[in-house]
């Protein structure tokens, strides 16, 4: 059985603000009756990380790993836009060339931030892009490859931002993190099991892209049927990948699958009430703890990510009212 142990993460913990910041919780007012039972939802600001995701945690911790011929190699890793940004930054950081395969669907905020890190991009379809990530490799690329979730070192580092939620809301009874690959769950529900095992973790997909709540069905990694590219560019692949999957089924509760309309809401209420910038994955976990699927006690929604082209959170936010 797979499994992320406590002591990696722990040893994490002691290098990765070398290069990212222990990120605030702060509680999210919510729009319901005072009269109704609600949910006490905290918000864990990923979205304030040097590189705007919470990637720049388990890209430090992989990258801070590797040797001095790996990295003379040079780095490169596939992504949507924020691994890369994390891999970009910590490969510089190590003194190391990076390269980056980037899925068409990344918006121009990610790309742009990309080159400024130094990086040297190669565009790729999604589905090119989603099968290098099922075969952790590709013909076009070269040096060591850091995959952006599936990797040990890369979650024990994602991990991190559980030990600071438990340590800012020890009495947190849910945790909802958005689903990409799995790697941010896996990392925080590693900590959970290990140090508070009564916390239920929540997977948060959009409905265009739920996986995992089908391989929850059906009992084994699956695809996602009918999957189609939204605004939440930054979470619901096409499939569970077979060896993240033993992680997942055992550490995860629940997936909740939201529609777009409330995760466009959630960003909305979001920016209106903490002046917080959620792009469309963070937007999603905002948006499944704010349901009540995840229960009614103190519940945390990472917000992973802000990394969102202004005129298109504009454009979201504003076409739904």
């Amino acid at each position: 059985m797979r499994q992320i142990p406590i002591e990696a993460i722990e040893e994490a913990a002691r290098h990765v603000y070398q290069a990212a910041i222990r990120t605030p919780l702060i509680r999210l007012d919510l729009p319901f009756p005072a009269d109704r039972p609600t949910p006490e939802v905290y918000l864990k600001l990923e979205s304030l990380q040097p590189i705007g995701s919470f990637k720049i945690r388990g890209a430090w911790n992989a990258v801070r790993q590797l040797t001095p011929r790996e990295l003379s190699e040079g780095v490169w890793t596939v992504s949507a836009g924020n691994a890369a940004q994390g891999v970009a930054f910590a490969a510089r950081r190590a003194g190391a060339s990076c390269s980056v395969m980037v899925m068409d669907t990344a918006p121009d905020t990610k790309l742009r931030a990309i080159e400024r890190l130094g990086a040297t991009i190669v565009r790729a379809s999604y589905d090119e892009c989603w099968q290098t990530v099922e075969a952790h490799g590709s013909p076009r690329m070269r040096g060591h490859f850091v995959h952006p979730f599936d990797d040990d070192r890369f979650i024990a580092g994602n991990g991190t931002a559980g030990l600071e939620i438990l340590e800012d809301l020890p009495e947190v009874d849910a945790v909802v993190a958005a689903l990409g690959g799995g790697g941010l769950l896996a990392g925080i529900g590693s900590v959970i099991r290990a140090r508070r095992p009564g916390v239920k973790i929540f997977a948060a997909e959009p409905e265009t892209a739920a996986p995992l709540k089908t391989s929850l069905a059906r009992g084994e990694a699956s695809y996602f049927e009918g999957w189609t590219p939204s605004f939440v560019d930054g979470a619901g692949g096409k499939s569970v990948l077979p060896t993240m999957w033993p992680l997942l089924k055992d550490l995860v509760t629940d997936s909740i699958v939201m529609p777009l309309d409330k995760v466009a809401s959630a960003m909305r209420y979001t920016a209106d009430r903490v002046h917080v910038i959620a792009e469309g994955a963070g937007g999603t976990a905002i948006a499944a703890a704010l349901s009540g699927h995840a229960g009614l006690g103190k519940i945390v929604a990472v917000v992973s990510g802000g990394n969102i082209d202004l005129s298109r959170f504009a454009e979201v936010v504003g076409a739904r009212q």
